[in-house]
């Protein structure tokens, strides 16, 4: 799946999909080992896309993709008292 469409999925959807590809993988890597499928390359896709929905996940969870950065108050702040130290006070 491409990174564009994980994107527009909502949160509930990510993580369906992600089930979806995890429980696909395993079924894939049973018929491998009792050797009925030699599909390698589909192995391969299915955990690219489950490091994608994860990926995304991720993201959102630290609002990093897609989400501008919050902006400080526009307010002037105000000068930090600076403190004297012991030698500069005496």
């Amino acid at each position: 799946m491409e990174l564009e469409k994980i994107r527009n999925l909502s949160d509930g959807e990510i993580v369906t999909e992600e089930h979806k590809a995890a429980e696909q993988l395993f079924r894939l890597r049973f018929q491998t080992k009792l050797g009925q499928n030699e599909g390698v390359k589909k192995l391969r896709e299915l955990k690219k896309d489950i490091a994608r929905f994860k990926t995304v996940a991720r993201e959102r969870e630290l609002g990093l993709h897609g989400e501008a950065p919050k902006a400080e108050s526009s307010a002037p702040k105000k000068a930090a008292k600076a403190k004297k130290t012991k030698k500069e006070a005496r």
